[in-house]
């Protein structure tokens, strides 16, 4: 299995590429290859940026693409990660690139990661959407395919592109509350990677983001006191939220959550805050 985020149009409150990189880390990715930079960005748009190295020297580090190999500790797959920055041209050869190298690695399944800016509160569990144009991935996973017309960012492309190498494709993607649009967004760091855990049948390796979602929230809740016109905003989300979504949970739902709650307690893994 290959996952994928991108940082740039894709990538609302850095929500995405900071799930892959908590992947990365907790689970010790090392790099299989990197894209050179010089193929697809223009450095007016995205800059390489200038700082100490750590031993008394200067650096520069460029917008580059890191394909690197992690293994899943209670399955023992193998996941495929993929990091990096929208590029600025040369799509399809950059996603050709990409896929090229994961067929070397035997991917069979590609999984990208999203987030978007959406009219939701920030007090309410974080929306993640999962579909798939692949009828395939549809019927197993139960996920529709995405009815959205419009412009695409690169998930998209490499998702489209990866289906059409006969290769089965997902999309995540979560909702970040656009009054809250700032870097890190924790909560929808967490929702992702929840997500992610019935796909990559790994407990999600979440860390100390479960406290990070909750100040968070304790956050942007102090700043909304403080502005009456923001406050009731969110009054109104909230209750266009709760309408929409009725409180009753499906079977299905119920089902989910406690085969989650088994494999943690199997795994000693501790509790995750689900608002």
């Amino acid at each position: 299995m290959l996952v994928a985020a991108f940082e740039g149009w894709n990538d609302a409150g850095s929500s995405a590429t900071s799930a892959l990189a908590q992947i990365a880390e907790v689970w010790g990715a090392h790099t299989h290859r990197t894209l050179d930079p010089d193929e697809f960005h223009d450095f007016q748009v995205n800059r390489p940026m200038v700082g100490p190295d750590g031993s008394g020297g200067r650096t520069l580090t460029w917008p580059s693409t890191t394909i690197s190999v992690t293994v899943g500790p209670q399955t023992g797959r193998r996941i495929v990660l993929v990091q990096g920055v929208e590029p600025s041209t040369r799509w399809r050869t950059y996603c050709n690139q990409i896929l090229d190298a994961a067929e070397e690695l035997g991917v069979r399944t590609v999984v990208c990661l999203g987030a978007l800016l959406a009219d939701v509160p920030h007090t309410r569990p974080i929306p993640v959407q999962t579909s798939s144009e692949d009828p395939t991935v549809q019927a197993l996973l139960g996920v529709e395919g995405s009815d959205y017309e419009g412009p695409t960012g690169i998930v998209g492309v490499l998702s489209h592109l990866a289906y059409e190498r006969g290769i089965h494709t997902l999309n995540v993607w979560a909702a970040v509350p656009h009054y809250v649009a700032q870097p890190p967004s924790p909560k929808a760091t967490l929702a992702i990677l929840m997500a992610l855990e019935e796909f990559l049948g790994e407990s999600a390796p979440v860390g100390e983001l479960a406290e990070d979602a909750k100040a968070w929230q304790l956050g942007v809740d102090e700043l909304a006191e403080d502005d009456p016109e923001v406050a009731e905003y969110v009054r109104q989300l909230e209750e266009a939220k709760d309408t929409a979504e009725l409180p009753e949970a499906s079977g299905e739902a119920i089902a989910r959550e406690f085969e989650r709650y088994l494999r943690r307690r199997d795994t000693g893994g501790g509790p995750v805050a689900g608002s």
